[in-house]
């Protein structure tokens, strides 16, 4: 597993996928948290941190599946993947070092936002004035959906050999696992049961994390989320031996 994952961090950085991620998530959720007027936080007037919690989860959404739709695409369509597979290796180790290798490039990109933090610290007209819980919180959130969709990435990538098609699955499922499940059970079709929807979708959870409340529920949940994708994965890598 190790050895893969020095691969795909390797394969990362030596085109320009990893860069580009990075400059882009950085970038923009730099011009919405400072510069857009309607979520800067110089206008918003509080020392506080949601917009870039709100809006960071969105560029997820398509920035993700961009890292992740070359991990398996790309060696179905070389037909590396046949070699891989039969290398005294197992699918699971294949799947989580491509897996931790995708993650280790989103946390990355986290990382240089906690800038984000020390700035609206400083900046307060209270020094400190800030919610540090709620901003740990909202990290330890984001991480954890990050690596979902991560996992919905590495996924949608084993399903196909064009990276394009492994995007827009991925961006698809992503949506509707990130808000689509919470959109619906707004609707107000099914009383009681709209509860039970909304937590379903990662957006009930991420927004438990983001209020600082760490919730042992949410890491369960979480947790059982990316090993029901990394299980679907192995399946999808299985069902070539047929």
């Amino acid at each position: 597993m190790l050895t893969i994952f020095k691969k795909e961090i390797a394969g990362f950085f030596s085109s320009l996928i990893a860069y580009i991620s990075i400059v882009v998530f950085l970038l923009v959720t730099g011009l919405f948290v400072w510069v857009f007027p309607d979520t800067s936080i110089l206008e918003y007037g509080f020392a506080s941190m949601d917009s870039f919690f709100g809006i960071a989860p969105w560029i997820f959404l398509f920035l993700i599946p961009a890292i992740t739709m070359r991990s398996f695409s790309e060696e179905n369509k070389s037909g590396t993947i046949e070699l891989l597979v039969t290398r005294p290796i197992t699918e699971l180790q294949i799947i989580l070092g491509k897996y931790f290798a995708g993650l280790t490039i989103v946390v990355l990109a986290i990382l240089p936002t906690l800038m984000y933090y020390v700035t609206v610290y400083q900046l307060g007209a209270v020094k400190g004035n800030v919610d540090t819980g709620a901003v740990i919180g909202s990290y330890i959130g984001l991480i954890f959906l990050a690596a979902s969709l991560v996992s919905i990435g590495i996924f949608a990538s084993s399903l196909s050999d064009n990276q394009i098609i492994a995007f827009i699955v991925a961006v698809f499922i992503s949506f509707i696992c990130y808000a689509g499940f919470d959109s619906f059970s707004k609707l107000d079709l099914f009383g009681k049961v709209d509860n039970i929807i909304a937590s379903v979708g990662i957006n009930e959870h991420y927004q438990s994390m983001s209020r600082g409340v760490l919730d042992s529920r949410d890491a369960i949940y979480f947790i059982g989320f990316i090993s029901f994708f990394v299980l679907l994965t192995r399946m999808v890598l299985e069902s070539r031996k047929w």
